[in-house]
Order: C-alpha cells, then sequence, then structure tokens
C-alpha cells in the first residue's frame, strides 16, 4: 500500500507540473506563431476597436444581420441557451426571429431562411454565418443601399472562407468583415 501511495504522489506532483507549467507554455509558444500573437484580429473600423472572432450585434437593415447570441454577445460569459428543440419558450423565440426577418426581408418564404439567421450558436459569439444567410439578406440591402444585387453577390463570393484544407467544416462568412466592406464600397 505504501508503494501505492508513493506512486500516486509522484503522478500527481508531475500532472501539476505538466498541467500548470509546460502545457499552458507549450499553447502560449504555438499562439506567438498566430496572427496578433493569438490575441485574435483585431479591425479598427470608423474609430472603434473589433474582434473579428467575436460576433458583433449587426440587426439594421442596412447591414446583413448577424447570427443571434444567447449571451447578447458578451465575451466574458459565452454559452448557449441550453434549451432544447422541444421547448416551448425556445420555439416562440424562434418564430419571434423568424417573424422579424420575414417584415424585414418581404418576398423571402419562411423556408428559405437558413437556421443560421434564427438560431443562436453553441458559445453564443459565431462571428460567422452560411453563404445562404448572407445571400438570403441580398434583396434587402440592395434595396435600402440602392446597391446593385450582383455587386453584392460578388461580395458574399469575395468574403468567403472556404473550409480548412478543403474538407474541414462548411463555408462561411465573417459578417463584420462583409459589413465592413459593405460600407466601403457604400461611400
Amino acid at each position: 500500500m505504501k508503494k501505492h501511495i508513493l506512486s500516486a504522489i509522484k503522478l500527481t506532483v508531475v500532472m501539476i507540473l505538466f498541467f500548470t507549467v509546460i502545457y499552458p507554455l507549450a499553447v502560449w509558444g504555438v499562439a506567438q506563431f498566430a496572427p496578433n500573437s493569438g490575441k485574435g484580429e483585431i479591425i479598427e473600423h470608423n474609430g472603434k476597436k473589433y474582434y473579428s472572432n467575436i460576433g458583433q450585434a449587426f440587426t439594421d437593415d442596412k447591414y446583413f444581420w448577424s447570427r443571434p447570441s444567447a449571451v447578447d454577445y458578451n465575451a466574458s460569459g459565452s454559452g448557449g441557451s441550453n434549451k432544447g428543440p422541444s421547448n416551448e419558450k425556445y420555439l416562440a423565440e424562434v418564430q419571434a426571429l423568424i417573424d422579424t426577418f420575414l417584415v424585414h426581408n418581404p418576398g423571402i418564404d419562411k423556408s428559405e431562411i437558413p437556421v443560421d439567421l434564427v438560431t443562436a450558436s453553441g458559445s453564443g459569439l459565431d462571428p460567422d454565418f452560411s453563404v445562404q444567410a448572407a445571400k438570403v439578406q441580398v434583396k434587402r440591402i440592395a434595396r435600402i443601399r440602392n446597391i446593385d444585387e450582383a455587386k453584392l453577390n460578388q461580395l458574399i463570393e469575395e468574403h468567403t472562407e472556404k473550409p480548412l484544407l478543403g474538407i474541414f467544416g462548411p463555408e462561411k462568412v465573417n459578417v463584420l468583415k462583409l459589413n465592413i466592406a459593405l460600407d466601403e464600397i457604400s461611400k
């Protein structure tokens, strides 16, 4: 028994050193090779700083709307709603988002609304949405900003990020970068 206690104490000390010193240093070292030393990509626009890897609230009709957030885009407390797909409150929230979208986007059928425009991500901070989520909003933005729809579709294509290595994940569009580019072509 004494032999097992000493082995357990040694293993505990080794694991404490590994997980409190070695592993964090290794992660920090790898992050130094990432953009902005692992602190995320910072974008300055109109005198304000934004992190492109944290979702932003865009609800003005002249912009591409962002994905809803269960945490009101608060990066200090990321998380989902934890409501199941049969929860009545959750279904009412989703229906309210669908109804709002349909009011602001006349001519769009309910079946055309991508799910990522009416449901929050697991973190509540997803900065990206699907290409379909961008394209379904083109008519509204073209009408409000008086921009040709083809030009907006080209802008979406230019800001579409392909899957990692061509196979991991879906195509996606960063809403912040797309809306900044939209402001630039509207000047």
